[in-house]
């Protein structure tokens, strides 16, 4: 059994996070960005689907990517270096969640239901949450969203309407981060896809040992923007 938490609970020790499914710590709550702010902090995140309850979650391994690490292929950079695509940063945040949200191939809903779009959305206003979005002839192609705390990016989710948007997005956010001083991207679950840009599986206790360190340099708050030329 996992506890219920109140309002006013702190979440319970991470390491009391169930075997299978893989990571589930607790239920309830709520999502305000306090909530949240803390959760990340702890390595938990929330996950859940339409009618459920609120689900919080800490998998043992945890999937984690290096900025320096992000693996570029060669049709990627050959894809990078065309001039036709703009990055933004946080010009459309609900719009790359919504984006997010819209159902896959093979997929019978979404875990972004509308109150995680409020949630993170008013993390945005705060200046926590962060979209990276791939604009090509005006129109928003790809992109992903997540939290930073301190010198710690927590990636949410990507998008694609074109082929290799939501990875142009990726490598100028690694690009940023690694100039920013930020030490890891956390990316959850281990899937091929991520594997495959560079991304690997660590023990959640050393997860912690590093999100203990990185939480705690001095972030960078508010609206962000990227410096030109990160993939020339």
């Amino acid at each position: 059994m996992i506890p219920w938490l109140g309002l006013d609970d702190p979440f319970p020790d991470v390491r009391r996070a169930l075997r299978d499914p893989n990571g589930l710590l607790a239920a309830g709550a709520d999502l305000a960005p306090e909530r949240l702010l803390s959760a990340y902090r702890h390595g938990i995140f929330p996950w859940y689907g339409p009618g459920e309850p609120i689900l919080w979650w800490s998998p043992d391994p945890r999937m984690v990517l290096e900025p320096a690490a992000f693996k570029t292929s060669r049709s990627l950079a050959k894809r990078l270096r065309r001039p036709d695509y703009e990055v933004r940063v946080d010009s459309d945040f609900e719009a790359v969640m919504r984006a997010c949200a819209a159902p896959r191939p093979g997929q019978r809903g979404t875990w972004i239901v509308e109150d995680m779009v409020r949630a993170y959305r008013d993390l945005h206003a705060l200046g926590h949450a962060h979209s990276v979005e791939t604009w090509l002839d005006g129109e928003l192609v790809g992109g992903l969203y997540g939290v930073a705390v301190g010198r710690m990016f927590y990636g949410e989710s990507m998008f694609s309407r074109v082929s290799d948007a939501s990875k142009i997005a990726l490598a100028h956010l690694c690009r940023q981060l690694e100039r920013w001083g930020f030490g890891l991207i956390d990316c959850q679950m281990e899937t091929t896809h991520l594997a495959s840009l560079g991304a690997r599986p660590i023990a959640r206790s050393e997860f912690l040992d590093r999100l203990r360190v990185l939480v705690n340099l001095p972030g960078l708050p508010g609206k962000w923007s990227f410096a030109d030329g990160l993939v020339d």
